[in-house]
């Protein structure tokens, strides 16, 4: 097993879920559909929070914008209505328009008075700008893809340079899509999961902080040594990346308590150095899959005992340190990538291979 297959440091005291994956949440699903041929460094991740039709079986949601440059779709009906109604999306930039008219076809085809009879649907897709690496003028991405996404959707996460995440950068080096999870015991027992998804695309070299250890002066150092260009996600001085933040959970919360669950996947992002800067989109989403809200009027709607605010404090802790973890994963599995006018972004460990011992020396 190669280093970066192994599984990296561990975040906090939480134990993780069987696949430390945000597929720990019973019903979640994820799928990829991956480009990577010449200039062309992209693609499309979907996330499922159920395996039936979201579309009549909407899930709570909620989302935080911790920092707002950025160009999703369906945010403000999330915010009006607090329920998704399509698999979660993730692209880039250009290819947002492309994915959401996928949704939407996709949604007609299964219920097709939906505009008509029904109301109309509220695609969700989030982006980040994959331009350094990937032709994003290309806008290769399309319905073929996002449908190959939802139908590869499964139990098992892969991480790194995939998918959405192939022609992301974070720190200098290479980013993409990471996964984790962390298992939250509240009063009487009660233990419930919670999981992340990120694609990130953000952070400047110097700022990365792993596992409580400020490696990034080393980084940097390393990558102008090697003549890489040491800026963020889009190759610039200033961090202008951006991070999607996807936490999913079995506790049985409504949309005021997963805003609430949503921001603290800020505090594991910023255990990493983030900064959330100024041209950095900084988005996170959270959904419960306790229960589902019927599209229909006429089908009951659920009653359900919603957790107290009480006893929330420990699925806070879970998002912190599951969306840290993921960040790493993401930055741990990723390989290297050329792309765009030979642009070129080096995974983490073919910067620095001796970063498992530099983790392990680091003071408890």
């Amino acid at each position: 097993m190669s280093v970066r297959d192994a599984t990296p440091l561990h975040v906090g005291t939480l134990t993780a879920g069987p696949r430390n994956a945000i597929t720990d949440v019973a019903g979640v699903s994820v799928g990829h559909a991956t480009l990577a041929d010449g200039s062309v460094q992209t693609g499309v991740t979907v996330v499922r929070p159920h395996a039936g039709d979201l579309y009549r079986d909407r899930v709570p949601a909620a989302a935080s914008v911790i920092n707002g440059f950025g160009k999703s779709i369906g945010l403000v009906q999330v915010e009006e209505l607090g329920v998704i109604e399509t698999p979660i999306a993730l692209t880039n930039t250009f290819s947002v328009a492309a994915v959401a008219e996928a949704q939407i076809r996709q949604t007609i085809a299964a219920n097709p008075q939906c505009g008509r009879r029904l109301p109309t649907v509220n695609p969700l897709v989030f982006e980040c700008n994959d331009g350094y690496l990937n032709d994003i003028q290309a806008m290769a991405v399309g319905d073929l893809h996002y449908r190959g996404a939802c139908a590869a959707a499964g139990p098992d996460v892969a991480e790194g340079a995939v998918g959405a995440g192939r022609g992301m950068a974070s720190f200098g080096v290479k980013g993409g899509i990471g996964t984790a999870s962390r298992r939250a015991e509240v009063a009487n027992g009660r233990v419930f999961t919670v999981g992340a998804l990120v694609l990130a695309n953000f952070g400047r070299a110097a700022q990365l902080i792993l596992a409580g250890r400020a490696i990034g002066p080393v980084l940097a150092e390393r990558l102008a040594a090697a003549r890489e260009d040491a800026a963020g996600g889009e190759g610039e001085a200033q961090e202008k990346g951006s991070i999607i933040l996807l936490i999913a959970t079995d506790a049985p919360l409504d949309t005021r308590q997963l805003r609430r669950l949503s921001l603290r996947s800020a505090a594991g992002l910023a255990r990493t150095g983030s900064i959330f800067g100024h041209g950095s989109g900084d988005i996170a989403l959270a959904f419960s899959t306790a229960y589902t809200l019927p599209q229909e009027a006429a089908r009951p709607m659920p009653a359900i005992a919603m957790l107290n605010d009480a006893l929330i404090d420990p699925l806070f802790q879970a998002v912190a340190d599951s969306t840290e973890q993921a960040i790493i994963h993401a930055l741990w599995r990723a390989e290297t990538v050329t792309g765009r006018d030979g642009h070129r972004r080096q995974a983490l460990l073919e910067v620095m291979p001796d970063l498992p011992s530099l983790l392990s020396e680091r003071t408890p």
